[in-house]
């Protein structure tokens, strides 16, 4: 199933991208030269404005985006090589949007079923 995103591009979404809104944000922010709101966002991405402007403060976070003192957030990467590889995840992303969100969701499974693991009574 993910034989088709080159590996570089596997350890970069397991290492950078939250979740699909995260990656869809983080492509519309770099595709536009506009800014944007949390609003403007969530409307693109049909979720709560309250979910866009936190999936725009963890790209802040993340050195994805930037803010500015108006609440409008704009596409700055925190280095060339964090935008070599968003310039090539939004390549890749139209042709394999399938595999591309499985291997997100797939990331966010196993990071959910280690959380429930480690309540599971055991024997001692």
């Amino acid at each position: 199933m993910t034989d088709a995103i080159p590996l570089h591009i596997q350890r970069f979404i397991l290492t950078s991208i939250d979740s699909v809104p995260h990656l869809e944000a983080i492509l519309l922010l770099c595709t536009s030269v506009a800014e944007w709101t949390a609003a403007h966002l969530a409307q693109r991405l049909f979720i709560t404005e309250k979910k866009a402007g936190d999936v725009l403060s963890d790209l802040c976070a993340a050195g994805f985006a930037s803010k500015s003192d108006t609440d409008l957030f704009r596409y700055d990467p925190a280095s060339p090589d964090l935008r070599e590889m968003v310039d090539e995840l939004d390549e890749i992303y139209p042709r394999q949007l399938v595999q591309v969100s499985r291997f997100i969701h797939m990331k966010t499974y196993k990071q959910a079923q280690a959380f429930g693991d480690a309540f599971k009574w055991r024997k001692e």
